[in-house]
């Protein structure tokens, strides 16, 4: 997964596809656990939907424009808009649902 900055965030959501987001940081525990399921899947889900990475520590501003109070925070946006989220570690299977919900 691609980590991306602001800029880069506003640009890709002007996109078709439907964005996936990992909002996280370096120091957190269940960010770094999460961060291996969300690698997998996203090559599961290749060419459905875009997925990157958003460090809320150097993106303090992007954080702060969804709210982003807990971590990791997986977003699915679509339009431009955030459709659903996920807040909290979640497993493999956990996470396909949330995705095939959503995508």
């Amino acid at each position: 997964m691609k980590e991306i900055d602001t800029r880069q965030f506003d640009e890709l959501l002007k996109g078709e596809k439907p964005v996936v987001c990992d909002f996280f940081a370096t120091w957190c525990g269940p960010c770094k656990m999460l961060a291996p399921v969300m690698e997998q899947l996203s090559g599961e889900y290749e060419g459905r939907a875009e997925f990157v990475k958003v460090d809320i520590d150097q993106n303090m501003e992007l954080a702060a424009r969804y709210g982003i109070m807990s971590i990791p925070y997986v977003a699915v946006f679509k339009g431009g808009e955030e459709a659903d989220k996920t807040i909290g570690f979640g497993s493999k299977t956990e996470m396909k649902e949330f995705l095939d919900k959503n995508i």
